[in-house]
């Protein structure tokens, strides 16, 4: 039998509201654990409802302050390292709404490769092409052949008309 109400009133209250609302799911799965550890679960029991590891069960049955739900965090959440910063794809958006010529290049059109090599030499910043498209993506927008920086929910209507009944 599992340790029963060993959170305060106010924690499990708090727990219960992020389980709800709280935007990710590893969050929700680790404050279930502590949920159901408090109303006395056992650590076998927990993995089996839910559908999870008992090495997951024991570690965050354990790790994590139940009143600081940024404990529950582990560092794979926060992504990898990103070189682009702010300011960089401040400057790619502003770099796209003009001209490559207006820059002093002889090509009509950009390409995210293009892209790329005209903000490392405005920024010292180094990415591949891949990685600039990613870049637009995340700000819906997109480069292919001749179209740039068109959302792409437009993009998906126009596909769509063109589509036989």
């Amino acid at each position: 039998m599992g340790v029963r109400n060993y959170l305060t009133s106010e924690e499990k209250q708090e727990l219960q509201k992020q389980l709800k609302f709280h935007e990710h799911p590893d969050i929700r799965e680790r404050i279930l654990i502590r949920l159901l550890r408090n109303d006395g679960r056992t650590q076998q029991e927990i993995a089996d409802l839910i559908g999870c590891s008992l090495r997951k069960v024991a570690y965050w049955s354990t790790h994590g302050d139940p009143s600081k739900l940024d404990s529950l965090i582990d560092d794979r959440m926060k992504g990898n390292y990103h070189k682009a910063t702010d300011e960089y794809i401040d400057l790619l958006i502003e770099v796209i709404d003009k001209e490559p010529q207006d820059y002093g290049y002889a090509f009509g059109t950009w390409t995210a490769e293009r892209l790329a090599s005209h903000l490392e030499k405005e920024t010292g910043i180094k990415l591949s092409g891949s990685q600039v498209r990613r870049i637009l993506v995340k700000k819906n927008m997109y480069i292919s052949g001749q179209s740039i920086a068109l959302r792409p929910s437009k993009i998906r209507n126009r596909e769509s008309s063109l589509r036989p009944s």
